[in-house]
């Protein structure tokens, strides 16, 4: 398992149906180390800390695994050709990890890295910006249908991270994975 890419981004307007929204959900993968603080990455922001950022979602992580199938949908949907394909940080994700899906990741699960450890809160909901970053209106309810949400990540020791940098999962509690409880969140919405 290791950082397929660390990305940020600082909030900029992102306009969908003729209104502006701050949104922090662009984001670029950056070269080097990045300090990891309790709020998360340097260099990231986010338009609406209700409902991101804070102690519990200061870093948000999606699994690389899953781009395939997104770069298929938006083709699709005729919002980008076939061959081309999603740059990391394109869902919106602080770290694009490869080796670790939803299914296999825990509330309390430990990220631990060699400079830093970072503890799994939450899954992601999507919303209607991601909509807009993917180019098509369906993209929110086909997070939902998959499954394919990422997780939140609190930060248990602050650091540094890099692209390509290793880590080791250590299990938490395991009372809940974040794929049920994703589930159980969209029943509920």
């Amino acid at each position: 398992m290791h950082v397929h890419s660390l990305n940020t981004g600082r909030v900029q307007a992102l306009l969908i149906d003729g209104r502006s929204h701050a949104s922090g959900i662009r984001k670029a993968p950056r070269e080097g180390r990045v300090t990891v603080a309790s709020l998360g990455l340097d260099g990231d922001e986010q338009g609406d800390l209700s409902v991101h950022g804070g102690l519990s979602k200061a870093i948000y992580a999606y699994p690389q695994e899953h781009y395939a199938f997104w770069q298929t949908v938006r083709a699709q949907a005729g919002v980008a050709g076939w061959s081309e394909a999603l740059a990391p940080g394109a869902l919106g994700e602080n770290l694009t990890l490869q080796g670790l899906l939803e299914k296999d990741v825990w509330v309390g699960d430990v990220l631990r890295f060699a400079d830093c450890e970072l503890a799994v809160s939450e899954p992601r909901q999507p919303c209607f910006k991601f909509n807009a970053v993917m180019g098509f209106k369906q993209a929110a309810r086909l997070m939902s249908q998959s499954g394919w949400c990422g997780f939140y990540l609190g930060v248990l020791k602050p650091g540094s991270l890099q692209a390509g940098e290793a880590f080791e999962l250590l299990p938490g509690p395991r009372e809940v994975n974040i794929a049920e409880l994703f589930q159980a969140m969209m029943r509920r919405g």
